[in-house]
């Protein structure tokens, strides 16, 4: 057993490579190989989003905080509130952040296969955003 105390791990601030606008991230859990587990707590300010990209073992969003959006590649901008759960199914393009005017908070849950957790893509442009 391992128990991570709240306030152990810093508070990161994500990689503009990746993400758009002020984004924190919080790790929650990274399980040991041969488990493939890994989960955070994100924080977008209004505006702010990831990049296009995707997961080889797929992706569980749930929501915690605020208002926020999500899109698949081809599909509609799609509104996410408090306790929605949002899952994207392996190697599907897509991008998640906050509304244009509201923050919004998730947990992400994810598992790496050969290590690998995510494949970031390109940043996701204001046109695309915008509603």
């Amino acid at each position: 057993m391992d128990i991570a105390r709240a306030g152990s791990k810093p508070t990161e601030t994500a990689n503009p490579d990746w993400f758009t606008g002020t984004v924190r991230i919080d790790r929650l859990a990274k399980a040991p190989d041969p488990a493939r587990v890994e989960a955070g707590h994100v924080t977008f300010a209004p505006g702010a989003r990831t990049a296009w990209h995707t997961h080889p073992l797929g992706q569980t969003l749930i929501v915690t905080w605020g208002c926020g959006w999500v899109q698949r590649e081809g599909g509609p901008v799609e509104e996410v509130r408090p306790g929605d759960v949002v899952w994207f199914p392996p190697g599907e393009k897509h991008w998640h952040g906050a509304t244009a005017t509201t923050g919004m908070s998730h947990i992400a849950i994810q598992e790496r296969l050969d290590g690998r957790a995510v494949d970031w893509m390109e940043h996701v442009t204001d046109a695309q955003y915008t509603r």
